[in-house]
């Protein structure tokens, strides 16, 4: 669970997170996760190419709304969970690797911001971000 302390630093710190993070992000999983491709049979995986950018801004605006919802993530991506869940049938381990990976790409944008203390918030929000999203396949 959140402190108050912890959704006040990911609200701040949110401000700083660009569009073009989600891209990072996912280019970041399917190079360190390449199983996680398997997903993906129908994306160019190329560095840059249009559907990486594409997919990572519908990553960062939906993380954009876990954080405007951050007192009831499960309902703010419900419907993303039983997308994922019902019709993708992604395997939920990924949302794990996705939001390691973000965490990743926040640490090398926000350097010094990017404290302690942030980085437990962080870990904490995405964590429950990824069990909200795992919880659609019980």
């Amino acid at each position: 669970m959140l402190t108050a302390d912890e959704k006040r630093l990911i609200r701040l710190s949110w401000n700083k997170v660009q569009q073009d993070f989600g891209a990072e992000a996912l280019e970041r999983m399917f190079t360190v996760y390449p199983q996680t491709k398997t997903y993906f049979p129908h994306f160019d995986l190329c560095p840059d190419s249009k559907h990486i950018c594409c997919h990572g801004m519908k990553v960062v605006a939906a993380l954009g709304d876990a954080v405007r919802h951050i007192d009831n993530i499960s309902e703010a991506l419900s419907a993303l969970g039983n997308l994922h869940a019902h019709n993708l049938r992604v395997d939920p381990v990924n949302f794990k690797l996705l939001c390691h990976c973000f965490q990743v790409v926040l640490a090398v944008h926000l350097a010094d911001e990017f404290t302690p203390q942030v980085h437990l918030a962080y870990d904490k929000f995405l964590a429950a971000v990824s069990a909200v999203l795992a919880e659609k396949y019980r």
